[in-house]
């Protein structure tokens, strides 16, 4: 992929483009995508399945666990549960893998501003 045409910006402006194609803001974007993408497939995945199984498969979601909890509720509970485990591991993730990525960017560009 060849780089756009840009002007260089003035001393002490930040030049965004040349930012968003330096090789550790890309590397800041692959790992969130890599992250996110395969994780928002599998929770739609798993939402799609939940609303097919409750539209075509309603004998089997009617189904009696323990006294009125049936399947079907327990599903749709895994659902909350579901989003907040996803919110957490991905705040773990970001604390781990994107925060550090994202401030290495944010210090260059301020010691460069700065030395402007």
């Amino acid at each position: 992929m060849t780089a756009r045409p840009h002007e260089s910006a003035p001393p002490g402006v930040i030049d965004y483009i040349a930012v968003e194609e330096s090789p550790q803001f890309r590397a800041l974007k692959r790992s969130h995508r890599s992250f996110v993408f395969p994780l928002a497939v599998a929770f739609l995945v798993w939402y799609f399945v939940y609303v097919l199984l409750s539209s075509f498969a309603t004998e089997f979601m009617s189904q009696r666990v323990w006294g009125d909890i049936t399947v079907g509720l327990l599903f749709g509970l895994g659902q909350f549960v579901t989003t907040f485990a996803i919110t957490m591991t991905y705040v773990w993730y970001a604390n781990r893998k994107l925060d550090p990525q994202s401030e290495a960017i944010r210090d260059e560009l301020e010691s460069r501003e700065a030395s402007a």
